[in-house]
């Protein structure tokens, strides 16, 4: 009999868990993407501004995965036919901005956090005595803990206020005393848990990742990111539900029922086996009945809202050589980094040159509580003060809101995650952000994950 699976949401992670089930499941086998919006992609939305394709979501992923191997995104975009599309930045460095000044980014360090503390220059003053030998690993076995705890106590508050708080902020639009060291730093919780002191911990996770030389880090596929997403939607075969919120899973003899639509005009639709890739607060809902206790064992889930400021600014504007920069919370602007668009992505000299500046971090939500108008002339008046030379007025510009955007995982989050999949009733998955990571190859190995534990449910 002909089985048929819904995947509820249509981000990466949800096309990636189709696209994969497309591949382990039979042919006849009938998959429905339900996406709620009028739009698949989720977080990846390709734009134009002043002429130019720039994205007004993720601009780029990870090449290669914490082991050195190639990362789910590359696999994804290969499996795809894309291959031959991506793209790479280029070899322009970074700056961190603060005290009025851009400084160059330190080498060698693990998001922010140094393996060779000689190499941070006046960025930061560690106190190299407090990362002494206690004679046992930094971390308990299964222990977790906030970045900025443990780097606060090895390094001292500049490494965590000036490198690492910018890196996450930029990665999270979160705070370091927050976030969890296991889901933001999953190689560096790894090499704590063996590692008598935080320089030799950095230094085992570098090792443990390390690239090949001259390999890039980060790519991108040509012509934008809209293109993974039509292209994933294509190979998976799934019939594609736009605009119809799914409202509820209920358990039947044979799967699952699912509840669509507005509630004065339900509609239901009867599956074999459901992946959720949806938000945490949505999926919570969605859980509750069906499954109350891995609901439960979920507990709560804090986000961080951003905005994204797109400026096309005259051809020949003057920008320091960098990509861009970021700026630690101390410095208490609202853009919490720029990227130099033209410069990153080597785009030709006699265009409009782009500017992408993201603003808000978790817990300054109210600041973000403008319109449009005054988002930009405030993202203009901030990145002219950083770089230390006024912009002038952008011939072309767009602001890209991300309300409720960003996950932030606290401690302990992947032990009650695991407490909640260990809790759900066969046949029912979960992936996508809000339960094991930010980034798109995460996001993309989460959803094929949930189509592996789907089909071996189908084939039982």
């Amino acid at each position: 009999m002909r089985k048929r699976v819904a995947v509820i949401g249509g981000g990466i992670a949800g096309l990636a868990a189709a696209v994969r089930l497309r591949d382990l499941t039979p042919p006849d086998t009938e998959i429905i993407v339900y996406e709620q919006s009028g739009a698949l992609g989720g977080k990846l939305r390709t734009g134009e501004l002043g002429g130019v394709t720039v994205e007004r979501g993720a601009e780029s992923f990870l090449m290669s995965g914490t082991d050195g191997a190639e990362s789910a995104a590359v696999g994804l975009v290969r499996r795809l036919g894309l291959g031959d599309a991506i793209k790479h930045p280029a070899k322009v460095p970074a700056a961190l901005a603060f005290g009025g000044r851009l400084a160059p980014m330190p080498s060698g360090t693990l998001v922010g956090v140094p393996g060779n503390l000689a190499q941070l220059g006046d960025v930061a003053h560690p106190d190299a005595e407090r990362d002494h030998d206690a004679g046992r690993p930094l971390l308990a076995a299964g222990e977790d803990v906030a970045v900025g705890a443990l780097v606060r106590d090895r390094y001292g508050d500049e490494v965590v206020d000036r490198l690492v708080d910018p890196m996450l902020g930029g990665v999270y639009a979160g705070r370091a005393d927050g976030l969890s060291l296991q889901v933001t730093m999953p190689q560096l919780a790894r090499t704590a848990r063996i590692e008598h002191t935080l320089q030799d911990a950095v230094r085992a996770a570098q090792r443990a990742s390390r690239r090949e030389p001259g390999k890039p880090i980060f790519g991108a596929v040509e012509g934008g990111m809209s293109r993974l997403v039509g292209a994933a939607a294509a190979a998976s075969g799934a019939r594609i539900s736009l605009g119809l919120p799914v409202r509820e899973i209920a358990r039947t003899a044979d799967g699952y029922r699912l509840l669509l639509g507005p509630v004065p005009a339900p509609r239901t639709d009867d599956v074999d086996a459901v992946v959720v890739a949806v938000p945490f607060s949505p999926a919570a809902r969605l859980l509750s009945d069906v499954a109350p206790a891995a609901a439960a064992a979920l507990g709560r889930l804090d986000y961080a809202s951003v905005a994204l400021v797109g400026l096309a600014l005259p051809p020949g504007t003057p920008l320091p050589d960098l990509s861009g920069f970021l700026v630690p919370p101390s410095e208490g602007t609202l853009v919490k980094a720029a990227t130099f668009f033209t410069t990153k992505w080597s785009l030709p000299g006699d265009g409009p040159v782009i500017v992408r500046a993201s603003l808000g971090r978790a817990g300054e939500e109210e600041r973000l509580q403008f319109d449009d108008a005054v988002l930009l002339s405030r993202a203009v008046d901030e990145l002219g003060q950083l770089i230390g030379d006024e912009l002038p007025p952008p011939a072309a510009s767009w602001v890209q809101r991300w309300g409720g955007g960003l996950p932030q995982y606290a401690p302990g989050h992947l032990d009650r995650l695991a407490a909640a999949r260990a809790a759900l009733p066969p046949g029912l998955a979960l992936a996508g952000a809000a339960f094991d990571g930010i980034g798109i190859p995460v996001c993309i190995a989460s959803g094929e994950r949930a189509a592996e534990d789907v089909s071996k449910m189908l084939e039982g």
